[in-house]
């Protein structure tokens, strides 16, 4: 199964926006002093433009995914800070480069002090120190939530692998058994019944095809899946005596509506393991119906103490699987009961299923 691939990065128009912010703040604020700026004052605010830029998304896609993600704090930090006291020190530097703060000087019509001394330079240039900080912040805060994103997206994905791998396991899970001992029971009735056989040969193959090519779209119809627990009950009565009742009642009307596919399947084939008899009389008894965007099924069957249903049985697809199965495809959309009664000996499985 491939991997989806997880969208990295967030749009590029709110990448643009927010940038399209911080230019305003750097640029435009000043520009309420009402003093003309020499050229130096806008290069200064560049680089420090261009250093933010940097410190951003270094934050989001070096030190936040290879050091706080991985609990590595203390290196985060250290990164970060680091980060902050090289930009100060380098905003200092392109101050004195280009003879920043004299030309402000004159701008400002500052006057000198008698002795003529040169103004002092900063070793740190403190405003780019705490715009700095405030960009460190909001790069982590929007790394947290890309994280946040892609391991919800990641857990979505795995619990999607492991509903279509658990899906691959039921259709395997189809007691093979059943297949051999069918395609036996249809040779020795081809000596009996010619006709029969080749209807009981048609009802497999179309079985077969349900399982393989049908149930692949994720969804099939209720009808579909009321069609294929028919064959499958005819196919198992071939190897069954006069002693077993089976009987199987589809919802009328039936409205057609997508569910989750061979949902029915466990059931059915839990009653026809746990409650047949060869020698003591069997009955099954099946019925579905429809109530609005429901859809309800009971299956109940003889209880042989001797061949008494588990829910942990681990002898074919069993009805955990089944019930785990619906906590992933329908949660908080189903109800499965399961009930035993050994003073009438019957065994009863009740699923109520939300289909919209």
């Amino acid at each position: 199964m491939d991997t989806p691939t997880v969208k990295k990065y967030p749009p590029f128009f709110l990448h643009l926006l927010g940038w399209s912010f911080l230019a305003l703040f750097l640029m435009w604020q000043p520009l309420s002093w009402q003093i003309q700026f020499p050229s130096s004052f806008w290069i200064k605010q560049a680089v420090l433009f261009s250093l933010l830029i940097t410190i951003f998304y270094l934050n989001v896609y070096f030190w936040f995914p290879r050091f706080l993600a991985k609990n590595r704090y203390w290196r985060f930090i250290l990164f970060n800070i680091v980060s902050v006291l090289l930009l100060a020190v380098m905003m200092e530097q392109v101050k004195i480069y280009i003879n920043h703060s004299e030309q402000m000087d004159r701008a400002f019509k500052l006057a000198r002090e008698a002795n003529g001394d040169k103004k002092s330079h900063d070793r740190l240039d403190y405003f780019s120190m705490l715009t700095a900080l405030i960009i460190i912040g909001i790069s982590t805060s929007v790394a947290a939530v890309q994280n946040a994103e892609r391991d919800k997206q990641y857990r979505q994905n795995l619990e999607q692998e492991k509903i279509n791998s658990e899906l691959s396991f039921l259709k395997a899970q189809i007691n093979p058994h059943f297949f051999f001992n069918t395609l036996n029971n249809i040779y020795a009735l081809t000596v009996i019944d010619v006709e029969a056989a080749r209807e009981a040969l048609h009802k497999l193959s179309r079985m077969m095809r349900y399982v393989l090519y049908e149930t692949q779209h994720g969804t099939v119809l209720l009808s579909q899946e009321i069609a294929f627990a028919q064959d499958y009950i005819q196919l198992m009565q071939l190897r069954l005596t006069d002693k077993v009742s089976v009987n199987l009642e589809p919802p009328v009307p039936l409205h057609d509506v997508s569910i989750a596919p061979m949902l029915f399947l466990p059931f059915i084939e839990n009653a026809f393991k746990h409650g047949v008899s060869a020698v003591q009389p069997s009955n099954i008894d099946i019925k579905i119906w429809q109530e609005g965007q429901k859809v309800y099924i009971d299956v109940r069957n003889t209880l042989f103490t001797e061949k008494r249903t588990l829910l942990d049985d681990s002898n074919g697809i069993g009805l955990t699987n089944t019930q785990r199965r619906l906590d992933l495809l329908y949660p908080g959309k189903y109800q499965l009961d399961v009930s035993e009664n050994t003073n009438e000996k019957e065994f009863e499985v009740h699923l109520e299923l939300q289909t919209a």
